[in-house]
């Protein structure tokens, strides 16, 4: 079978049954990441290969991709990962995951382009026209994943290609085949399933989440690909679209939108339900098994990817305050130690001296800002102590949104939880007196008198939903009656409380 696909005239290794054959048999199985870089080789060089015909090179690379998948999804558990990894692993899986999907999209992509162009072999691949342009997608979808796990700009390229495909498949009348993506797959799919899968998650707020929320995200829209509509006609569940003579990333529909013939439609009409479903079941602490997430993830992370995309599905974000252009000069602080330490007049802080940090833009609830060399551990939902130049006080913010721009740096778009915050020591009610733990006390934005409620910032896992606690702060006691948790980052619980001031008798 080989020899027949191969032939027997081309140098290329890989055009010979026997040394084709060999290079599979001679990968370190048992080494993922070697064999994978392998294997990007060789499908790199199927990009350059033009001594064999169009059916053949799809062969090849069919081979190869396929070859690849056991390992690249290895490689990817380890990489979208609940736990923490050190940076020099991640580095590693990273820069061998994106090697290999770019390549492995660009080569799909010029045998597509060659089909186009009627080079030799285009006729013997015309009945694989939709598991090539599927695939082209899919890949496509892959390399920018990894893209936006660092945050990364986008090129425009991706998009030409895309909707260059949409525009044949539209054409050919091949949109909607089915097809069984790759061996052992149950579920098919199609290039039109593919697009809309691929278009959906890129809108729905990808610098806001990190990689593994990414990740688990992409997956999710994968399971529920066939909820997601492409039409010509605009219609009330519509809410996306992109422009066949325009290549560029999806946009939102708005009032103000003029239709032309050009242009293509994003709905879906019922994910919003199956997700609504999905959500009860995860709500009892379960994943169910049909759930194809590339990995044993916990029934919570799974239930936060859900709800970042039930929220995007009922409600798109928008910015909710204007920002102006302004440059202002923030001393920061990383983490949840060191702004308690910063912001208790009783403890010394350690000696490390705030980082300096200049915003691009600001409004009442955030600004943004170009972070110097040496922030590398600055991440989706970092907590961040503020203090503007020539202030006395610590506020507290949280990076929510992160881009890579020129010369590899990030930019962050951070949200302002509080412009002061004060360190108290906070104990159970009901506990030992002399045991107490620390905590940040959020004043309000806009005044300083105690509300009914109460956000406070704990150190992560501290926070019980059935334990009240007590402090005392500005000489006043008061009881902390849980609401509910607001927010989590890596170090951190951001809770609300109902807030009831104490006498001093009353708290004996």
């Amino acid at each position: 079978m080989l020899s027949v696909i191969f032939g027997k005239k081309s140098d290329h290794p890989l055009a010979d049954v026997k040394s084709a054959q060999e290079v599979l048999d001679h990968l370190p199985k048992n080494d993922a990441y070697k064999s994978l870089l392998e294997l990007t080789e060789w499908i790199e060089s199927v990009a350059e290969l033009t001594d064999l015909k169009l059916d053949q090179r799809f062969a090849v690379l069919r081979l190869l991709d396929e070859a690849a998948q056991p390992y690249a999804r290895k490689l990817a558990r380890e990489y979208f990962t609940p736990f923490e990894i050190n940076k020099f692993q991640e580095n590693r899986l990273w820069l061998a995951l994106s090697n290999f999907s770019r390549h492995t999209a660009l080569a799909y992509y010029v045998i597509f382009h060659r089909y186009c162009d009627s080079d030799k072999g285009s006729n013997a691949l015309k009945a694989q026209l939709p598991l090539l342009t599927t695939r082209t997608v899919h890949t496509l979808m892959w390399q920018l994943k990894y893209i936006c796990a660092r945050y990364g700009q986008v090129d425009n390229t991706i998009w030409a290609n895309l909707i260059r495909v949409y525009r044949h498949a539209e054409q050919h009348q091949y949109l909607n085949t089915p097809v069984t993506l790759y061996p052992g797959m149950t579920i098919s799919t199609s290039v039109n399933c593919e697009i809309g899968h691929l278009l959906l998650w890129y809108d729905i707020g990808l610098n806001s989440l990190n990689p593994l929320q990414m990740h688990l995200t992409e997956r999710l829209i994968a399971q529920h690909s066939s909820t997601i509509n492409i039409h010509p006609e605009i219609s009330e569940q519509s809410r996306l679209y992109f422009d066949l003579n325009r290549p560029a990333e999806p946009a939102r529909i708005n009032l103000g939108i003029t239709v032309h013939p050009a242009m293509r439609f994003i709905g879906t009409p019922t994910m919003q339900a199956r997700l609504e479903e999905l959500m009860r079941v995860l709500n009892k602490n379960n994943v169910p098994d049909y759930l194809a997430l590339g990995g044993n993830y916990d029934a919570e992370v799974v239930r936060k990817a859900t709800q970042h995309l039930l929220n995007y599905l009922i409600s798109p974000p928008t910015r909710r305050k204007a920002r102006r252009e302004t440059t202002v000069s923030l001393n920061i602080l990383n983490g949840f130690d060191k702004l308690f330490a910063h912001s208790n007049p009783s403890i010394e802080p350690a000696k490390d001296e705030p980082i300096r940090w200049i915003t691009e833009d600001i409004s009442m609830s955030g600004f943004s800002s170009i972070l110097p060399k040496g922030n590398d551990n600055i991440g989706i939902s970092t907590l961040l102590g503020v203090q503007p130049e020539g202030a006395q006080h610590w506020g507290v913010a949280v990076v929510r949104r992160l881009l890579t721009v020129d010369d590899h740096q990030l930019r962050a778009g951070v949200e302002i939880l509080a412009n002061r915050v004060a360190g108290v020591l906070v104990s159970l009610v009901g506990g030992k007196r002399d045991v107490s733990f620390p905590a940040l006390w959020l004043y309000p934005q806009h005044d300083e008198t105690h509300p009914s409620q109460q956000l406070l910032l704990m150190q992560a896992d501290r926070f019980m939903p059935t334990q009240s606690l007590k402090t005392e702060i500005n000489g006043k006691n008061y009881l902390l009656i849980p609401i509910g948790l607001q927010g989590q980052g890596i170090d951190y619980d951001l809770a609300k409380f109902k807030l009831i001031e104490q006498d001093v008798e009353e708290d004996k």
